[in-house]
């Protein structure tokens, strides 16, 4: 199982921009864990951060449930003052959340899960070409091994 570390992903502007976002917490109990990351940009509230949440738990038929989410955030633009010259901090105008969640049958295993996965990721991806499954990261270690990051 991974200790929880900085996360780092490229965006899909023209010119990608590398987002890295920090280990924030892992909160859980026998049945549930989640791990939080967000970025840490100084001149963005942190309401305005890009996050990251990976969700683990089991039913209590055995079935395993993953969850990955990514939210990004968009900001207001704030162009104009009052007439008193107050501008006014801008807020999040909305967000654009990405889920993928995954269910496992106590009997399914490593392999399994990777081969579906990576099917999945091939699928949302566009990609027509063999590709090897990547096997390390908080992702592939939630959906394959079954363990969220420490």
């Amino acid at each position: 199982m991974s200790a929880i570390a900085t996360l780092i992903a490229f965006d899909g502007a023209t010119t990608p921009v590398s987002h890295s976002l920090g280990a924030i917490k892992v909160v859980g109990d026998d049945n549930q864990s989640t791990a939080l990351w967000r970025e840490a940009l100084a001149s963005v509230p942190t309401e305005g951060q890009v996050r990251v949440t990976t969700k683990l738990s089991q039913s209590k038929a055995g079935t395993y449930r993953t969850e990955t989410r990514v939210v990004i955030p968009t900001m207001e633009t704030v162009s104009n003052q009052n007439a008193a010259g107050y501008t006014a901090a801008p807020k999040v105008a909305y967000e654009d959340t990405y889920v993928l969640t995954s269910f496992h049958s106590k009997r399914s295993t490593v392999t399994g899960r990777r081969l579906g996965r990576q099917t999945a990721v091939n699928i949302f991806d566009g990609n027509t070409a063999t590709r090897a499954a990547t096997t390390t990261g908080p992702v592939p270690e939630l959906i394959d091994q079954l363990v969220n990051p420490t």
